[in-house]
């Protein structure tokens, strides 16, 4: 037992479990910033973005401090094609955690996010069926549920804000290609960030 359990978890530091462009996206069940109750099958028909968050990674303060989380975000807001889901999987008493809804919502407003739903993932379960591995860690679902992209949110790694100028942010130029019926281009990067606190 321990050995099969062993080869489960260098299997899954392998990222041979990872998901991948093309593969059916795993559904979920999860709390929002108002303690609603918010399923993926919900969207089905729409194209919805998931974006991996933890409030003190200081590659996601690089996105939110700097306002370009928000605007891309806002890019979509009122397009009824597109619901955004920011999901937090920090577990309690790791960095991230958020208790209950109340702290949620109070997160939620202090960094001014403009996405649909913010949710609590604590058990980590909707997180390790993603294979979400980073904050922030990206993905695109096009409306038959099925993942179109997978990965970073833009082309420059670094955790610094002035970074973010001149680096492809892939989140939007995989839906504009999505939305003209194109396939993302790349449609798989490597995710970077802080490591998800499971």
């Amino acid at each position: 037992m321990l050995k099969l359990i062993s080869v489960i978890f260098i299997l899954l530091a392998q990222g041979v479990w990872a998901v991948n462009p093309g593969d059916q996206a795993p559904g979920f069940t999860l709390e929002n910033q108002q303690g609603e109750k918010v399923s993926l099958k919900d969207f089905k028909g729409k194209f919805v973005v998931l974006e991996w968050y933890n409030h003190g990674c200081p590659y996601v303060r690089k996105h939110y401090d700097s306002g370009n989380m928000q605007a891309t975000q806002k890019t979509y807001q009122e397009n009824d094609e597109v619901v955004w889901l920011t999901i937090v999987s920090s577990a309690v008493g790791k960095q991230g955690h958020l208790e209950d809804a109340k702290m949620a919502q109070k997160q939620y407003l202090a960094d001014k996010m403009a996405s649909s739903h913010f949710l609590r993932d604590p058990s980590g379960d909707v997180g390790r069926a993603y294979a979400a591995k980073t904050t922030p860690h990206m993905y695109i679902i096009d409306p038959d549920m099925k993942l179109a992209y997978v990965g970073a949110i833009d082309s420059d790694d670094s955790y610094k804000p002035e970074s973010i100028k001149g680096a492809k942010n892939y989140i939007t130029s995989s839906l504009s290609k999505l939305m003209l019926k194109e396939k993302p281009d790349p449609a798989k990067t490597k995710a970077y960030g802080c490591g998800v606190k499971y």
